[in-house]
């Protein structure tokens, strides 16, 4: 099932979750000057990650940021929180203002071209608040993103508009995976903050 646009209260999950999406709330100037900022200042590395017991090195590249030095584990990794920068802090209000929720850290992820991308996993990690909110920026490229249920393996995509607003709220990740699939037909690179709320 494809939704490429729903309105911001219509929840695109038919079952055991929350997931709206805002579209655009960055109007094409402001979303070119955040991908600039974001490109040239924040301290990008690639990711590392275990899969099938090997450690592999990602193409994408990878930051997270908090209120504090969190620690963040996931796929065989750990990483530690930097300190907000001015740009980072004005998104995070952003993402606070339009879901009402708070957050305290942020995982920012940078994709090249379409053929990087991220395979099927849930934001589950027991470091996150469970069933907090996670805001999803998206700033870039347009890109398709899917949810797949753990139980029935029915599968829901939409794209993600540049400068658009996707927040996953109550059981879905517990009930949900979600993946931002590669694709040939993407050339242009694509910067994507999820904002979420750590235990403290």
């Amino acid at each position: 099932m494809d939704l490429f646009r729903q309105s911001a209260t219509a929840n695109l999950l038919p079952r055991d979750g929350l997931v709206r999406y805002l579209g655009p709330v960055f109007d094409p100037q402001d979303a070119t000057r955040i991908f600039a900022d974001l490109q040239k200042n924040i301290p990008w590395a690639h990711d590392e990650v275990v899969m099938f017991g090997k450690r592999i090195t990602t193409a994408r590249l990878v930051a997270w940021y908090g209120d504090e030095p969190f620690a963040y584990a996931y796929s065989g990794t750990c990483k530690r929180a930097l300190s907000w920068n001015p740009l980072l802090c004005e998104l995070k209000e952003k993402a606070e203002i339009f879901s009402g929720s708070s957050f305290n850290s942020c995982l920012l992820n940078f994709y090249q071209n379409g053929g990087e991308g991220m395979s099927w996993h849930s934001d589950d990690e027991k470091s996150l608040v469970a069933d907090a909110c996670i805001a999803s920026i998206s700033i870039g490229a347009e890109r398709k993103f899917s949810f797949k249920h753990k139980q029935t393996k029915g599968v829901i995509s939409l794209m993600l508009e540049n400068g658009s607003l996707l927040l996953m709220e109550g059981e879905t990740q517990r009930f949900w995976q979600h993946a931002l699939p590669k694709t040939k037909a993407v050339s242009a690179p694509r910067i994507n903050l999820t904002f979420r709320k750590m235990r403290q």
